[in-house]
């Protein structure tokens, strides 16, 4: 029997296993951009809010979403962990956060040709040119309520 999954809030103390989870990645490893204890610790607490995926008590995935300027900052999974739906689990919470917080629009970098980037397209995620650093960008817009039924006068 495959244990339990559980996604919760990230706290301070997961940021060890946030940095061991994003050094494991093969794809996406967006070599020109790493980020310190204190970046996820900033973004976590003060820009936005952070999410794992626990397995076994150990983080397995995890997502970062920064509402200051409307990002997903980060969503990566252990790559022996990938396919069992963690990373949509993830973008969910992420993403439903975010548009909680009012905003319009979200944005997001990846690496070009990667398993990430058919992941953000499946998505709904548009192409929105490419970064200085040459990952793409991304961008998602808000939903729009569907009206409700006029009533016959």
């Amino acid at each position: 029997m495959s244990e339990r999954a559980i996604l919760r809030l990230a706290q301070r103390g997961d940021i060890a296993a946030i940095q061991r989870v994003r050094a494991a990645v093969h794809e996406n490893r967006l070599a020109s951009r790493r980020f310190s204890d204190d970046e996820v610790q900033r973004h976590i607490e003060l820009l936005g809010r952070g999410w794992v995926i626990e397995v076994g008590g150990a983080v397995v995935a995890f997502a970062i979403g920064d509402a200051s300027i409307g990002q997903v900052w980060a969503l990566f999974v252990e790559p022996r962990h990938q396919r069992r739906g963690y990373g949509r689990r993830l973008h969910e919470a992420a993403v439903g956060w975010l548009w909680s917080q009012g905003l319009q629009h979200l944005w997001l970098a990846t690496e070009a040709g990667t398993r990430a980037e058919r992941f953000y397209r499946a998505a709904g995620w548009r192409p929105a040119g490419t970064t200085p650093h040459g990952e793409l960008a991304f961008v998602l817009d808000r939903p729009v309520a569907a009206e409700a039924p006029r009533r016959p006068r």
